[in-house]
């Protein structure tokens, strides 16, 4: 008998017909003699149509009275999957972040988890009933309700399966696992059976959209095996665990992550003194706007240029920013570039593989695809290249580690 804690998304109760199908799903795992925990998120478009209400009424919502409205989107949820799952013969309990004592920081809108009461769960599964919990949701010291920000019922499952000590949290999403890289780009990508926490980690942060990044930390934090599952479809889905097995059969790469969203600033003809990054990044920062990659090159008029990447959303902020700054520190000229991407190769396997970046290299020059920037850890080959050459960069360095699923018949 194992103790599992499953978590649903909007699309997967996203009608009352899919929640009697999620109903149905976790009645097999009862029904096999395990303890199931169901995490779910509001109902598909719900937490959207909520803010949109509050919006209605004040253009910035006060964010404790907003925490209040939205949070009432998975309470309709949960009771209606409790409901399903009575309706079908399993004993069921619903509960709101605020009774299991899913205890958080007073920080609204965005609170973080710090101390969860499993209690009341614990003495409900062992009165054989199927637990299910509002995700999203939790309460801080005054008895206030908070909710944990977009993606937050991953983080609610994740922590739950840590402070339960469950086997396994299972996180049941619209795709049927992790991919070596999105299918839409290229029809040959496979799942994975197996990733490490690092590795998701990355992918996750560098634009794969299957997992949201806080949940990937806490479970690797806790060492919560995570399983990625199709809500409506049978299948082992990929598992997210610490284990980094050596084995001959281990790909050098585990996938190829990529993303739209960055924008590249270039301020030029900086005087080559201490402290200019500070002077450049500084305002930035303050701004409240993240800086990902950064490149400087000094030339040979003791000045120096100085490129980075930040989300495009925060493009034309950054670049006002950066012309003053520019004015006040003597640069040349501050010019902006909205049409590149980031193209990233992961993998634990390149911490004792040689070269791995500079078969990366290989793979896009014979495509002629010219690399405007480079960042590198021990896991991760990142490059920034112009954004029409994508989708052709992602499929030529599938190829190029052969990622490619075998063809049909071939084994």
């Amino acid at each position: 008998m194992a103790l599992i804690v499953q978590k649903f998304g909007g699309t997967s109760v996203g009608t009352v017909e899919r929640i009697e199908q999620v109903a149905e799903k976790v009645k097999r795992f009862h029904e096999a003699g395990d303890q199931i925990v169901v995490v779910v998120s509001a109902m598909s478009g719900e937490t959207n149509r909520l803010i949109g209400l509050a919006k209605q009424i004040m253009e910035q919502p006060d964010p404790r009275e907003l925490d209040v409205m939205v949070s009432t989107g998975e309470q309709v949820t949960i009771g209606l999957l409790a409901m399903a799952l009575l309706k079908c013969g399993v004993q069921a309990v619903s509960y709101t972040g605020n009774q299991v004592r899913i205890l958080t920081d007073s920080a609204h809108t965005k609170a973080r988890i710090q101390q969860i009461d499993d209690a009341r769960i614990r003495a409900e599964l062992k009165a054989g009933k199927v637990v299910v919990v509002a995700g999203f949701q939790g309460v801080d010291e005054q008895g206030n309700i908070t909710t944990l920000g977009r993606g937050g019922s991953d983080t609610t499952g994740v922590a739950l399966a840590a402070a339960l000590k469950a086997d396994e949290c299972q996180i049941y999403t619209d795709v049927d696992g992790v991919y070596t890289t999105d299918p839409r780009v290229v029809p040959q990508a496979q799942r994975l059976d197996k990733i490490t926490f690092e590795e998701m980690l990355e992918m996750a942060s560098l634009g794969s959209k299957v997992l949201q990044i806080r949940s990937v930390e806490f479970a690797g934090k806790y060492n919560v095996p995570l399983r990625v599952l199709h809500s409506f479809q049978e299948g082992p889905g990929t598992l997210i665990t610490l284990d980094e097995e050596e084995s001959m059969e281990q790909p050098i790469i585990s996938g190829i992550a990529f993303n739209r969203d960055e924008a590249k600033l270039t301020i030029r003809g900086v005087p080559d003194t201490p402290g200019v990054a500070f002077k450049i990044l500084g305002p930035i920062s303050a701004a409240n706007i993240e800086v990902d990659m950064i490149v400087q090159n000094v030339a040979h008029d003791n000045t120096t240029d100085f490129t980075f990447t930040v989300h495009r959303n925060d493009y034309q902020s950054a670049l006002e920013i950066l012309k003053r700054t520019g004015v006040e520190i003597g640069a040349r000229e501050s010019v902006g570039d909205t049409k590149i991407a980031k193209v990233s190769i992961v993998g634990v396997g390149m911490r004792s593989h040689a070269g791995v970046a500079s078969q990366m290299f290989e793979a896009l020059a014979k495509e002629s695809i010219n690399i405007q920037m480079i960042s590198t850890s021990e896991i991760k080959v990142s490059v920034v290249i112009e954004e029409k050459y994508l989708e052709l960069a992602v499929r030529a360095l599938h190829t190029a580690f052969e990622l490619d699923a075998p063809a049909r018949g071939a084994e």
